[in-house]
C-alpha cells in the first residue's frame, strides 16, 4: 500500500507547489522507491482542456487522452513516469460525478451534501492505484482558506484518519517575506496560514518556506515553535537559477530526510543524485549560447508554452548550449514584413493554437524559414500553417487555408488544405465527431502510433520508423494535395498507420524544417531530451556558428 504526502499551499498562490513536488517525487526515486505525482484542482472546470491559455496556461496532454493541469507537465520531466487521466482531477468532474450517480439513483433517494457524498468522491480518486507504488504525492491547488478547495481539504483530513498511522503525512508550502525597511524575514504569514490549515483540523508536518533569503536559526525555531512542527521539518526554498537545480537544492535543505523521518523510514537508502548532479551541471555550464523565436498568439503569458520552453531547455542541455527563447507576437507582422522580426534568430519555431487571430503572422514565420534557410519546428498549428503557406507559394493555391477560419466567421473565403476532422481510429475502433460537438475532451487527444519514411530526415532522427507521440487537434492537413507538395520538396515523411493522416512534414533541400502534428514537447524529460528538439537546437547550434 502506498504512503500518502498531501501538498497543500498558504499565504499566496503559485509558490512553486508544483515543483516541490516534483523534486520531492525525484528524490524519492533516487532512494529507490515508485512513486505517482496527483493534483487535485479545486475550479469548476470539468477539465483545464477549455480554459483560455491567457488565464490558465498550457494544457497538459497524458497518453490516455486527459486534459490536465500543466504541473503533470512537471511532475513527468522530474520522473519519467507518464501521467494518467487518473492523476488529475477538479471539482468540476468530482460535481459531475457525483450529480451522475444521483441521477441513476445510486444513492437511493438521499440528500446529496457535499459531507459524505463529494468527499467520498474525493476519497475514491485518491485510492486509485494505491497499490502500485511506495509514495503518492498530491498536490491540492490553490491556498488554504479557499471556498473551492474546503471539500478537498475535509476529504484529505477524513482520509488521513481513515489510514493506519504513519501512512499519511502533510507538507505545506508557504511564503516568508522579506521586509527590506527593518531587513527582516517575517514568520507572521506562515504562522497564520497554518493557523487556517489547523482550524479545518490538519496539522501539517512538514513546512516548506519559500523565500528570497537565508533563514536564520533564530526564525526557523520561532516557525517550529509557533506552528507545531518539528525544527528539522521547516525546509528552506530559495529561488534558483533553474528549475532544474530544484532536486539538489532540495535535498540539500533536507526535504527528503524530513519526509522520511515523518514516515519513521529509518534507515533508509541513500540517494544516487548523479543523474541530477549532470542535469544540473549542463544547466549551469552550457559552452554556447543560440536564440530561437517562439512565434506564437499567447505570449503574454509564457505557462501557454511551458512545455515548449522547457523541451527547447533540454535540447539544449543536450547539446551542451543555452537557449535563449524569445518570444514574437504572431500577430504583429499578420500585416507586416516578417523580415525585421525575425532576422537574427538562428531558429524558429512555431506552437499550436486556436483560432484565426495571428495565423498570417505564423504562415510568414514558416515562409521566412523556408526560404532563408532558417530551421524551423512546426507543432500542431505550425505544421497546419507551414503546409498551408507551401500550398500558396510552392504550388499556387492562393485562397488556401484552414476549415477551422471558415467556421469561425460563418463564412467562406478559404480553399481548405487543413479541414476538420471527423473521424480517426483509436485501437481497434473508429472515432467521429461533428463540429457541433461540445468543446471539451472532443478533439484527437492522447497518444497514436506515426510511421515514418525509411530514410527520412525524421527517421534518422528518431532512429526508427515507428513512433508514438500524444495528439491534442481537431484539425488535420489534407492528403489531396501531398503529391502535388511533394514535387515541390514539402515530403510527407510521418503519417498515421492507416496512410490517412499526415503527420509530419518535412524540407528535403533545406537545413532543418519539419512540422509535426502532434506535440512532442509534452515527452520531454532533462536528462531524456526528445529526439526532434535535440536534434533542432543543434541545427540552431550548427547555424549560429556559421553566422
Amino acid at each position: 500500500m502506498a504512503r500518502y504526502i498531501f501538498i497543500t499551499g498558504g499565504v499566496v498562490s503559485s509558490l512553486g507547489k508544483g515543483l516541490a513536488s516534483a523534486a520531492l517525487g525525484a528524490l524519492l526515486q533516487a532512494r529507490g522507491f515508485t512513486v505517482r505525482l496527483r493534483k487535485l484542482d479545486p475550479y469548476l472546470n470539468v477539465d483545464p482542456g477549455t480554459m483560455s491559455p491567457f488565464e490558465h496556461g498550457e494544457v497538459f496532454v497524458t497518453d490516455d487522452g486527459a486534459e490536465t493541469d500543466l504541473d503533470l507537465g512537471h511532475y513527468e520531466r522530474f520522473t519519467g513516469v507518464a501521467a494518467r487521466m487518473t492523476d488529475s482531477v477538479s471539482s468540476g468532474r468530482i460535481y459531475s460525478t457525483v450529480l451522475e450517480k444521483e441521477r441513476r439513483g445510486d444513492y437511493l433517494g438521499k440528500t446529496i451534501q457535499v459531507v459524505p457524498h463529494v468527499t467520498d468522491e474525493i476519497k475514491q480518486f485518491l485510492k486509485v492505484g494505491d497499490d502500485e507504488v511506495d509514495f503518492m504525492l498530491c498536490e491540492i491547488g490553490g491556498t488554504v482558506g479557499d471556498i473551492e478547495g474546503l471539500p478537498f481539504f475535509e476529504a484529505i483530513r477524513q482520509f488521513s484518519h481513515d489510514k493506519p498511522k504513519d501512512e499519511c503525512i502533510f507538507m505545506h508550502l508557504t511564503l516568508l517575506p522579506y521586509l527590506a525597511a527593518s531587513g527582516e524575514l517575517k514568520t507572521k504569514p506562515t504562522q497564520h496560514s497554518v493557523k487556517e490549515l489547523q482550524s479545518i483540523g490538519i496539522a501539517p508536518d512538514i513546512l516548506v518556506c519559500r523565500s528570497e533569503h537565508p533563514i536564520p536559526e533564530k526564525e526557523r525555531s520561532k516557525i517550529a515553535l509557533f506552528c507545531n512542527v518539528r525544527k528539522n521539518a521547516v525546509v528552506a526554498a530559495y529561488d534558483l537559477q533553474s528549475i532544474y537545480e530544484a532536486p539538489l537544492a532540495y535535498h540539500a535543505q533536507g526535504l527528503d530526510q524530513a519526509v522520511l523521518d515523518a514516515f519513521n523510514i529509518s534507515p533508509a537508502p541513500k540517494p544516487e543524485l548523479g543523474k541530477w548532479e549532470d542535469v544540473q551541471d549542463r544547466a549551469n555550464n552550457p559552452e554556447g549560447e543560440v536564440n530561437i523565436a517562439i512565434v506564437g498568439k499567447y505570449t503574454q503569458l509564457e505557462d501557454a508554452y511551458k512545455s515548449i520552453k522547457e523541451a527547447l531547455t533540454h535540447g539544449g542541455m543536450s547539446n551542451r548550449v543555452k537557449v535563449n527563447v524569445e518570444w514574437v507576437e504572431a500577430e504583429i507582422f499578420d500585416h507586416d514584413d516578417a523580415t525585421p522580426h525575425l532576422e537574427g534568430y538562428h531558429a524558429i519555431l512555431v506552437p499550436g493554437g486556436f483560432g484565426e487571430r495571428g495565423t498570417e503572422g505564423k504562415i510568414k514565420a514558416a515562409q521566412f524559414a523556408r526560404e532563408h534557410k532558417i530551421p524551423y519546428l512546426g507543432i500542431c498549428l505550425g505544421m497546419q500553417m507551414a503546409v498551408i503557406e507551401a500550398a500558396r507559394n510552392l504550388i499556387g493555391v492562393q485562397d488556401a487555408g484552414s476549415e477551422e477560419f471558415d467556421q469561425e466567421t460563418g463564412q467562406k473565403r478559404f480553399t481548405p488544405v487543413v479541414y476538420h476532422l471527423k473521424e480517426w481510429v483509436r485501437g481497434n475502433h473508429k472515432v467521429r465527431r461533428k463540429e457541433s460537438d461540445d468543446k471539451g475532451g472532443t478533439m484527437r487527444l492522447g497518444a497514436y502510433n506515426a510511421s515514418l519514411t525509411e530514410g527520412s530526415r525524421v527517421a534518422k532522427i528518431y532512429g526508427t520508423t515507428a513512433i508514438e507521440e500524444r495528439h491534442r487537434h481537431r484539425y488535420e492537413v489534407d492528403i489531396k494535395f501531398r503529391d502535388q507538395l511533394e514535387e515541390k520538396g514539402l515530403i510527407f515523411s510521418g503519417m498515421s498507420p492507416d496512410g490517412r493522416l499526415p503527420e509530419i512534414v518535412e524540407i528535403h533541400d533545406h537545413p532543418w524544417f519539419v512540422g509535426v502534428q502532434f506535440h512532442p514537447e509534452l515527452k520531454s524529460k532533462p536528462f531524456d531530451p526528445h529526439p526532434l528538439f535535440r536534434d533542432f537546437v543543434k541545427a540552431a547550434k550548427d547555424i549560429s556558428r556559421l553566422v
